[in-house]
Formats: C-alpha cells, structure tokens, sequence
C-alpha cells in the first residue's frame, strides 16, 4: 500500500538532535552498540534522552530502557560538560530479567555551551531585562556595587549576581565570548569600565545604555585617553533595536532583540 505524498515523515535522528542543538536543549544520545543473547533490541538502536525523559528512540523498552533513562538522567544532572561513557550490562544480573544476554550502551552527553551575557549595572533596565533573557540558553552575570538592587533582581537558575566596588577588575573575569552590556548609574560609571573592556578584551558585543549624544561624548573621551579610534567605535550606543517607547519593559525588549540578532549574525558566520 503506498503512503500518500501529502503524510509527513518521521524526523530522523539526526534532524532531532539537530533540532534540540538549535533549542539549547541538552541531551543524551544511547546508543546499543552490541546485543548478545536474548535481548530486546537489536544493535544499532537508538534512543534520545532529555532532562524531561526520554525525548525519542528506544534501545529495547521494559527493564533496559528504564534503566538506560535513569543513567543518562544521572548523567544531565552532573555539572559542566559530562564524559561520554560505555556501559556492559548482564540481563539477569545487572537488570534483573529473567531472560539471558547482554547489552553494551554507548552514553553520548551534549550539553550546549550557554551563551555568556554580562550586565554591569542592576538598575531598571536590568531588572526588566533578566526576566526577558533568562529563559534563554544563556548565562547571565549581573554586577553591582549596590546589594541592595542586585537583591532586587528575579531568581533565575541561570543568573549570577556579584556584588563588587571595583567593577572594571571585574571585565578580565568574563569569557571571551561573553555579550557585554554596560547600564551603570550613568556615564562616569559606565566609562571606566568600558574604557577597561575596550584596552583589553576583544568582545563580540559591546552595548552602552543612552543616547546618541551620549555616545559621542563617551567616544570623545576614549579617544583623549588614548584609545585608537577604531576601537572606541566598538560599542552600540544606543543599545537595542530602533522601536518602543523609552519604558522599562519596552527597552528591555528591543535590547533582548538585537542581542538575539547580533548571536545569530555571529553563529552565522561561524558555519
């Protein structure tokens, strides 16, 4: 019988993995790569594992499976990059089936590296921000000298918040990759951290918090302290995408939109 042209097909594995590479979704690939005996699957089968269980695929169901997914969700659970790892499990013995054979499992973790966001300043804009970006695959780091608004800032998993009086020190800390955005008290506070992020680190993304104007002035002073003038252009002033109001939640949005533009430009030229 012949399978009408307008049914969709199945997603392979590869599209899957592809798919849950492109969402940020970490995952474990479980792979039988030998059967023995009586076993229930055959050798070869695949099975995909996220932190919300099995996402698709099986390596033969029942006692292995079940086993299989506690594994590789011990395996999501371990900090930073989790090693790969080969198992060798006995039916009887090591499952607990009463039916002979083995199985050897290849456990493939792939956690995708969070991309680093730093905000220097926990003011309105960050406080409308965080919430914004935090459900993306990202790291967030937020630093302050002010306890009292870096307190005031939403819980989140992903986000880091440090307390410090000297925040320029902090920029030789921050992954080379990381988005920088600079939304301080105001201009002499945004300035020397700036100026420390442009003499010394080659970020991706730099953003400043203002106006036009502003940014003329702060490219003024850069250049009076001797910062070539190619790298003091190398900020976006005013920083996020040209619509919206100037409330809170409006410019947190369109900040949140050309980070999102400005990642996808650069992950597009790294292809």
């Amino acid at each position: 019988m012949s399978i009408p042209s307008d049914v969709p097909s199945e997603p392979t594995t590869i599209e899957r993995l592809i798919a849950l590479e492109r969402e940020g979704v970490a995952y474990v690939l479980v792979t039988l790569v030998e059967a023995l005996g009586s076993t229930p699957q055959d050798t070869g089968a695949k099975m995909i594992v996220t932190a919300a269980g099995r996402h698709s695929g099986t390596v033969g169901g029942g006692k292995v499976e079940a086993k299989a997914l506690e594994l590789a969700g011990q395996i999501l659970s371990e900090p930073g990059q989790p090693a790969p790892r080969l198992v060798n499990w006995t039916l009887k013995a090591d499952v607990g089936m009463t039916c002979g054979g083995s199985v050897k499992l290849f456990f493939d973790p792939h956690r995708p590296q969070a991309w680093p966001i730093a905000i220097f300043g926990a003011g309105h804009i960050a406080q409308a921000l965080v919430p914004v970006i935090a459900p993306l695959a990202c790291e967030i780091t937020c630093i302050d000298p002010r306890q009292e608004w870096l307190d005031r800032l939403p819980t989140a998993r992903n986000l880091r918040a440090v307390r410090s009086d000297d925040p320029a020190a902090f920029v030789a800390t921050l992954p080379a990759d990381a988005f920088v955005l600079f939304m301080t008290q105001g201009h002499s506070t945004d300035r020397p951290i700036l100026q420390r992020a442009l003499e010394t680190r080659d970020f991706p993304f730099i953003g400043v918090i203002g106006s036009a104007a502003k940014a003329a002035v702060l490219r003024k002073e850069l250049a009076e302290a001797g910062v070539p003038a190619e790298r003091a252009a190398g900020f976006h002033c005013p920083v996020g995408l040209d619509f919206g109001t100037n409330h809170p939640h409006e410019i947190a949005l369109s900040i949140a939109a050309q980070l999102i533009t400005e990642r996808d430009k650069r992950r597009a030229t790294r292809r």
